[in-house]
């Protein structure tokens, strides 16, 4: 068994397991999963990938179905089937009971009659729904009820505004307008005239959305049963107007009080999405990613159309009191058409024998009150209809709904209450054996003879969040899953910004190195170790007039002089030379290499590397937009652990890494109050230096986290050796 790691597409999360097996021998994998189907549009959709790579000789789906309200309508596609395969896709329904089965012979799984590939290769999709003659149903077993509230034919609240900035841009000139069709087109037409202007702000367009909002209520512009949402579409990263994320979130919580719903559409490679997910959970909203695709329009679409219909509002659910205890989410600020509510609680009155939900909340014509009453003599019949799920089926759904909400909570929380929730959640997902993002899965190889038992993590998904490298460790050692300290955590990226962080002084140092595209930068080189790393550097696009003097890294070359490696990362291949060997990997792979004191790793987001003892770093490749008219793929850098080069390493980042030390005083304001300037000792130099901070984004390759640091002008001139020049090398595989 060589490695566990985890990867995750938009609606997919995969652990892999790679086993070595003996030629001629017989595997049987079983595999046990579960997922709370959460109904979206008026249907429940299941998805199952389908990736055999090969042609398979029983290859088999089957799906059953039970849902005690009974189905309404059952489907099954895939992207994958062809006229000749859609009569084995065979569906039936009855009653509270489904069916579906797909078993195509050898020569249907072929692309074509004399093909051995095959062209199972795509997702299968489940969908249904139940039937919905009452707004809602309770599942009781063993102590534990599932309310499931989904009401159907109410009249929709009405649709009636949109906003609309001015054609000048200027937010005082924001109004708000009908919808009518020539609004809309009008709107459309000034969206095409929009383009970057890399400026974000976020602040004042949200408190000015909310200002609209007052307005238009005080004015009974907008129905009194109306529902009144913000929905931002942004990056998240602000920096025009107020830039600070604590500081917008603070300000629009005040501002909206509650009284209106914010949701946070996400773009961008840059995104920071923790940020987005603050501030629209602080506000009753979600934050939903938008992915950089061909599909990106449908994404917005399918987003709009889940917010589009709203029915009720302010809606309350009561249950007896005294009764039940650790009940989850109970109130909700929206109910939207074709979606459902789902609250899990524990009985904790043994004497009741019926037990009462009680649903209040606002329709579109008045307030509407429902009542649904379960006669707890009938649990026995209940607890036998769900035989047919493995387990608990009810008490685990409620400790899966908990979790999630206490996640959600944790998002926002503040110290102590953060840690507790964290407790909290961790107790929950070892009791229930969850995989969370404060537990991890462990897999166990069995002991053979000889050798030890080996034992593999991986970690849950989150997010935004980039998955630690795969990583093996003895049973006996503790559960652990973080890169190895580096002496001192150095790195560089983005265009680019070199960031020193200074741990006995809880501070970091950053500088910019500003030089033309093609000029090749030395960050290491260690001549006794014989090692050294160089970065290439690469311009933005041209296009017309704009002329920017970014730069960024498009290339680096490591080097091992005593074990004969040289490696070449860019941002379409990573190519490995050792001796006369070479083999070209893609970022598109999941590759894992060990050979004669090398590690590789690539993951599609990063590549770490080990080159013997003491020398670790993690790539991170950075993706924009397809076909971006200015901004390019790129690279950043990071040293995981460089405590064993020798006293003579040097380079733009070596010659930190043992230690560097510095006294700042005199801290004083500059033109911008968020930005102080300070005198700051080094080296025996006095320099000015102001205030900043930088993107890290090695535990988050997509948001990213900031780094206060104190910056260095002049491409570091004062805080490094020489000038920066003194760094350029002539080859991608210079020793210095």
């Amino acid at each position: 068994m060589q490695y566990v790691y985890r990867a995750s597409g938009r609606k997919t999360e995969k652990f892999s397991v790679s086993v070595n097996i003996a030629s001629q021998s017989k595997v049987t994998f079983e595999l046990v999963y579960e997922e709370m189907l959460k109904r979206n549009l008026g249907k429940y959709e299941m998805l199952i990938q389908v990736k055999p790579k090969t042609i398979v000789k029983q290859f088999k789906i089957e799906v059953d179905i039970y849902e005690p309200q009974g189905i309404n309508f059952l489907d099954a596609t895939a992207t994958f089937i062809t006229n000749d395969l859609l009569p084995v896709v065979k569906k039936s329904f009855a009653g509270n009971k489904g069916h579906i089965s797909f078993n195509p012979t050898i020569d249907q799984q072929r692309k074509c009659l004399t093909c051995a590939d095959t062209l199972l290769d795509g997702v299968f999709t489940v969908t249904y729904d139940v039937n919905r003659e009452t707004p809602g149903n309770i599942q009781i077993v063993n102590g534990y009820f599932v309310h499931y509230f989904a009401p159907s034919k109410l009249p929709k609240v009405p649709k009636n505004v949109v906003f609309v900035i001015d054609r000048s841009g200027s937010m005082s000139g924001t109004k708000m307008t009908q919808a009518t069709p020539e609004k809309v087109e009008e709107a459309k037409t000034f969206i095409t005239g929009i383009y970057a202007r890399s400026m974000t702000n976020i602040n004042d367009p949200l408190l000015r959305a909310v200002d609209l909002l007052d307005k238009a209520h005080e004015q009974n512009y907008l129905p009194s049963n109306s529902v009144s949402m913000i929905i931002l579409l942004t990056d998240g990263d602000a920096n025009t107007g107020e830039s600070d994320p604590a500081r917008i979130q603070a300000n629009a919580k005040n501002k909206i009080q509650g009284r209106y719903t914010l949701y946070c559409l996400g773009f961008g490679h840059h995104l920071d999405y923790s940020f987005l997910e603050k501030l629209a959970l602080e506000n009753a909203g979600v934050a939903r990613r938008i992915y950089e695709d061909s599909d990106a329009q449908l994404q917005l679409q399918g987003f709009y159309d889940e917010v589009a219909n709203p029915t009720l509002m302010d809606i309350e659910i009561q249950y007896p009191e005294n009764a039940v205890s650790d009940v989850t989410k109970s109130s909700y600020k929206q109910y939207f058409d074709g979606s459902e509510i789902v609250i899990a609680g524990r009985i904790i009155d043994n004497d009741l024998n019926s037990f009462t939900s009680e649903v209040k909340a606002k329709g579109a014509l008045d307030s509407l009150n429902y009542k649904e009453e379960v006669d707890l003599k009938e649990k026995d019949d209940a607890q036998k209809q769900q035989e047919y799920i493995f387990g608990d089926f009810t008490e685990r759904l409620w400790a899966y709904l908990t979790i999630q909400q206490l996640l959600e909570k944790r998002v926002f929380a503040k110290e102590p209450e953060k840690s507790n929730l964290t407790a909290e959640i961790l107790e929950l997902s070892l009791n229930y054996k969850f995989v969370t993002p404060v537990t991890s899965m462990v897999v166990t190889k069995p002991e053979e003879k000889g050798k030890p038992q080996d034992t593999l993590i991986a970690d849950k998904f989150v997010d935004g969040a980039t998955p630690s490298s795969p990583h093996l460790i003895s049973h006996a050692q503790h559960y652990h899953h973080s890169y190895p300290p580096p002496t001192i955590p150095l790195f560089v990226d983005s265009d680019p910004h070199f960031v020193i962080q200074v741990p006995k002084k809880k501070d970091a140092l950053c500088f910019n190195i500003q030089e033309h595209p093609g000029i090749i930068l030395n960050l290491i080189v260690d001549p006794e170790l014989g090692i050294a790393v160089n970065g290439e550097l690469i311009g933005k696009k041209s296009s017309g007039n704009l002329i920017s003097n970014e730069t960024f890294f498009g290339k680096l070359g490591l080097i091992n002089k005593g074990m004969e490696l040289k490696i070449e990362v860019n941002t379409d291949k990573i190519i490995v030379k050792n001796g006369e060997k070479k083999a070209t990997f893609s970022w598109q792979e999941i590759v894992t290499l060990r050979e004669d004191g090398l590690e590789l790793f690539i993951n599609k987001k990063n590549v770490f590397l080990s080159m013997g003892e003491g020398a670790k770093f993690v790539i991170i490749l950075h993706k924009v937009w397809k076909n971006h008219p200015f901004n390019r793929d790129f690279l950043g850098f990071y040293t995981l652990d460089n405590h064993k080069f020798s006293t003579s390493v040097h380079g733009l980042l070596g010659q930190f890494f043992h230690g560097i030390d510095f006294e700042i005083s005199n801290v004083h304001n500059s033109s911008d109050p968020a930005k102080p300037d300070a005198s700051m000792f080094v080296k025996n130099r006095l320099l000015t230096v102001t205030r900043g901070s930088q993107k890290d984004y090695m535990k988050d390759a997509i948001n990213g986290s900031k780094v206060p640091c104190w910056f260095v002008h002049y491409n570091g001139q004062g805080l490094i050796d020489g000038n920066h020049t003194d760094y350029i090398v002539p080859s991608l595989f210079s020793m210095g």
